[in-house]
Parts: C-alpha cells; sequence; structure tokens
C-alpha cells in the first residue's frame, strides 16, 4: 500500500469521505491543509499534467459557480496565479504518492486502481450550504 500525501480542504465531507476510502483500502493518508499550504505557481502546476486547464477548478468554488471566472477562458499562467490568490478555486484534493502528483479523486482513484464508486464517494461538495463556507485555517500542515 501507499502513503499518501492528501491536500484537502477542512472540514469538507467529500474529503473526508475520499480520506475514508483510501485508508479502508490500506493507504496511509498524510492530510495537509489545502488553504493553509505555501503554493507556487511551479508546484501547483505540476499537479495538473497535461489536463485542460478548466478541468484544474472546482466546479463548486463560489468564484466559479456565480460565473465570476471562467476556466475555460484561461490559459495556465492566469490560472495558476487566480489560485494562488484564492485555493478554494483548485479541483481537490491533490494528492502525491509514489512520486505522481494528482488532481482531483478521478485520477488518484485510477492511479491506485482503486474500485471505489464515485457515486458513494461524490466529488462534488457534500455541503448542504451552497457554497461550502470557507473553513478558518489551522496554518498547521
Amino acid at each position: 500500500m501507499s502513503a499518501i500525501v492528501f491536500y484537502e480542504k477542512p472540514g469538507c465531507r467529500t474529503n473526508a469521505r475520499q480520506r475514508r476510502a483510501l485508508e479502508a483500502a490500506g493507504h496511509t493518508v498524510l492530510v495537509r491543509d489545502l488553504l493553509a499550504e505555501p503554493w507556487t505557481a511551479e508546484r501547483l502546476r505540476g499537479f495538473f499534467g497535461q489536463a485542460p486547464v478548466a478541468t484544474w477548478f472546482n466546479p463548486a468554488a463560489p468564484a466559479v459557480k456565480a460565473g465570476t471566472i471562467d476556466p475555460a477562458a484561461l490559459d495556465p499562467a492566469a490560472a495558476l496565479s487566480l489560485m494562488l490568490v484564492d485555493p478554494l478555486l483548485i479541483r481537490r484534493p491533490l494528492a502525491e504518492v509514489d512520486g505522481q502528483r494528482h488532481a482531483g479523486f478521478e485520477s488518484l482513484r485510477d492511479h491506485l486502481g482503486l474500485a471505489v464508486d464515485l457515486d458513494t464517494v461524490p466529488t462534488g461538495c457534500s455541503h448542504p450550504h451552497s457554497p461550502c463556507p470557507t473553513p478558518k485555517s489551522t496554518g498547521t500542515p
């Protein structure tokens, strides 16, 4: 089994379910606060690989849902700049495992060969509020 560095939004129920699914499969999950992480554009870019820029974004982020930000209209540099200012825009979870980086649970699940049904481990926000409230960061990794 693998050790997975798992960057999540604290308090996100969906990330919690994803984490539990990984642990149930025997993986060690090392949780990090996505919002408190000191990201750089170069480091963040490594999680997205060759995926289209629009898929780098959390579709449930308030600015995306409101139409303030159109991910499909952005180039990589502009997208990363926005994400550095507002980490809620970042598709999550971000994960590092086996020397590879992943954005979104689907990519991580596929890499690990997990037989997890995304209907039981949703990728969208499961919080009853719309949009999810922003948690207070603990400032610790």
